[in-house]
């Protein structure tokens, strides 16, 4: 048993206190622990370091906060000076999820995993205002899982609510942000972000940061910006990374520049001091070799980063790569070599060589070859390795399907989402309604549209015109009409798109819901009907001989309007009038000024003073008077008791 710390530095102290001379080398009792450590055992002490690796990732240093490394005054210079409140906070640390707060993010945790996002969004706006505010951990989390299903302006949304309710961001909200901002090609916005964090965050980017900014520049074709990027990153300290240089050796492939590629990995080879040991860029460096036709060289590159002996740490990113690269350079076999030894590699969680990216590359190197169905089969098989497959997986698929007039395949694979909780978005319908037009079948095209708009999905102009235009050139303007009739309100529409309609319904003789569409149009958006559209429906109604109609249309709302405004006007002239009513019946009411006193007992000037607080007193008791006019009975009441009892203290 170990011995208690008093009793310990007692004898410790004892030891000290005599003199050298006297002090003998003296074996510790063999009760005492030779270790000396405040565990009882290695595994606590094990336990406790892995705790704190936990915390650490989670928790940034608080070396990377600024104000830490400012010194802060002893006493305030101005004691009645306050914290400015629009200077940016400070985010709360890992310590703060703890008790009812860690409950209610493990109760959101659960949420998320029963993929019911709009629940856990909502539940975390509520609980702002609760006896129990969320952590900014539990926010990433929902907004994490609203970014992984591509629902942005939910994550948008939900961000501009926290920051309204003052819960401090740190780094990886930031890193959301900007990944949003990267998906929908936003990258300007993205960098006008980046900015802000570089001048006003109490913090500084993480690796992650320039990670997220590099692939989407890149991907974006920016890749001149991503190489400055690049070197900004450079300059502020971080270390050299290969996932970066990954990212930017993939941007000058894509753009056929085997140069380039070659460049950055000697540059990145010299900064890791002439090895590199990360797979991630050597898929890049084989499509260089095959950029210059040197494919000996790739093949030997290939055998260096997954060949028996070797030495290089290949991750299920790089290994996805590599079989990009082999696929889409008449490699396909030795891709699926590869992919099959990296099936039988996958160990989770002691090694991971699988992931979602590479089903993808082989669906896509087997829909290359034609050989659709084999990618069908691939791609189902994505749960024997615990991988589920997302909406972008999905519409890779049934774009590959779409193309190749196989609807039939793309349909079961829309109907297996559903089952398994994968949300179609707007490009999944798209993609079915254009080939449903194609496969001459516009009325499954319409229903696609029609769920697409139930879904709460919003289809742009270009959508809603395709949908039009299948459906009259197949004879169904009156389903045309009513789709119309939907989204008139929901877009906002240009010329041509009501032309389109409005033509459609000319020719088969419908000049009366022609007219209709002008009536609505000048009653909700008068600006919408301007003088070319005014011009194209006057023609075609002059050849019918109801040209006239369109004018006397229009001069009736025209009328209708000022006949509108001129009840408005009567309307506030008869509220003066009651208010002018119930302030003469104020005035001569005897109630209002109460028993007055005989006039031998008062004097001038009591007269005057009396006036000048009648006049005063009848001004307030006016505008009191035409509050109550305007607001009711009720109102007028309380207004009226409120005035007596002001003017009896008056006088």
């Amino acid at each position: 048993m170990a011995l208690s710390k008093h009793t310990f530095f007692t004898h410790h102290l004892r030891t000290l206190a005599k003199p050298h001379y006297l002090c003998r080398p003296q074996p510790p009792p063999s009760f005492i622990s030779l270790r000396l450590l405040s565990f009882a055992t290695p595994e606590e002490a094990a336990a406790e370091r892995r705790k704190r690796k936990r915390r650490l990732r989670i928790e940034p240093p608080l070396s990377s906060l600024r104000q830490q490394h400012q010194p802060r005054p002893t006493t305030p210079q101005n004691p009645s000076s306050t914290t400015n409140p629009n200077a940016p906070k400070i985010p709360e640390t890992v310590s703060a999820l703890t008790g009812n707060r860690l409950n209610l993010h493990n109760r959101i945790l659960k949420l998320i995993r029963e993929n019911d996002l709009d629940e856990a969004a909502l539940y975390t706006r509520h609980s702002v205002y609760s006896n129990c505010r969320p952590t900014i951990f539990t926010c990433n989390a929902v907004m994490a899982a609203q970014l992984r299903q591509s629902r942005y302006s939910d994550l948008l949304s939900l961000h501009r609510f926290i920051t309204q309710a003052g819960i401090g961001a740190n780094i990886v909200t930031h890193n959301l942000l900007l990944t949003a901002f990267m998906d929908c090609r936003k990258t300007d916005m993205a960098m006008e972000h980046y900015k802000q964090i570089i001048n006003n965050a109490p913090f500084n980017p993480s690796p992650t940061t320039y990670r997220i900014l590099i692939k989407g520049l890149v991907y974006n074709n920016k890749i001149d910006r991503a190489m400055e990027l690049k070197e900004e990153m450079l300059s502020k300290g971080f270390s050299a990374d290969p996932i970066v240089y990954s990212y930017l050796m993939s941007g000058q492939a894509k753009g056929s520049n085997p140069d380039g590629v070659f460049e950055l990995y000697e540059e990145l080879k010299e900064k890791l001091g002439g090895y590199v040991s990360d797979g991630v860029v050597y898929g890049s460096l084989m499509k260089g070799y095959f950029l210059r036709g040197m494919e000996q060289e790739a093949m030997e590159c290939y055998e260096e980063a997954v060949g028996e002996n070797s030495k290089i740490k290949m991750s299920a990113v790089a290994f996805n790569y590599i079989l990009d690269a082999l696929s889409k350079n008449g490699k396909f076999d030795e891709a699926l070599k590869l992919f099959d030894r990296m099936l039988n590699e996958h160990d989770p969680p002691k090694r991971l060589t699988v992931n979602l990216g590479s089903f993808n590359v082989m669906v896509d190197g087997y829909c290359a070859l034609g050989r659709f169905e084999d990618a069908i089969n691939v791609f189902n098989s994505m749960g024997e390795k615990r991988c589920r497959p997302d909406t972008l997986s999905y519409n890779n698929l049934i774009e590959q399907l779409c193309k190749n007039d196989l609807l039939g395949e793309a349909e079961e694979l829309y109907k297996d989402m559903g089952e398994k909780g994968v949300s179609p978005d707007e490009f999944t319908f798209v993609l079915l309604m254009d080939t449903c037009f194609k496969e001459t079948r516009p009325d499954d095209a319409a229903a696609y549209f029609k769920t697409m708009v139930e879904s709460k999905l919003r289809p742009n102009l270009g959508v809603y015109d395709r949908l039009v235009d299948g459906l009259v050139k197949v004879g169904k303007v009156d389903e045309a009409k009513s789709f119309f009739d939907l989204m008139m309100g929901k877009l906002r529409m240009n010329d041509d798109s009501y032309k389109f309609m409005m033509n459609a319904l000319f020719e088969i003789g419908q000049h009366d819901e022609v007219l209709k569409i002008v009536d609505r149009m000048l009653r909700e958006d008068p600006a919408d009907f301007s003088d070319e559209l005014q011009e194209f429906v006057r023609e075609a109604l002059r050849k019918e001989g109801r040209d006239e109609e369109l004018t006397k249309l229009m001069e009736d709302i025209e009328r209708e309007k000022k006949e509108a405004a001129a009840r408005e006007a009567e309307a506030a002239e008869k509220a003066k009038a009651s208010a002018r009513a119930a302030v003469s019946s104020l005035i001569n009411s005897p109630k209002l000024f109460g028993n007055k006193e005989p006039e031998e007992q008062s004097t001038t000037a009591g007269e005057a003073a009396s006036t000048n607080d009648d006049d005063k007193q009848a001004e307030i008791v006016q505008g009191t008077a035409v509050e109550a006019s305007s607001a009711g009975e009720g109102a007028e009441a309380e207004n009226l008791v409120a005035a007596e009892t002001r003017s009896d203290g008056a006088l």
